[in-house]
């Protein structure tokens, strides 16, 4: 594959994942979180759209060997 089709890619998913996260974060501190909890809620967020973009890849990977 294309190195520049993975890294635009990758840049693609740590987009996603930043706006996810400060999403998260605005909400928290809209709901009235602190902000220790707001940053918690906002990392926990990153984490999970990280941890299920590296999942969609592994299943695809299966697929396509």
């Amino acid at each position: 594959m294309n190195v520049a089709v993975l890294l635009l890619t990758a840049a693609l998913v740590l987009l996603i994942a930043v706006l996810a996260a400060v999403g998260a974060g605005k909400l928290a501190r809209l709901d009235g979180a602190t902000y220790p909890t707001a940053l918690t809620r906002a990392a926990t967020a990153f984490t999970a759209v990280l941890i299920l973009a590296t999942a969609v890849v592994g299943a695809f990977a299966a697929l396509l060997t």
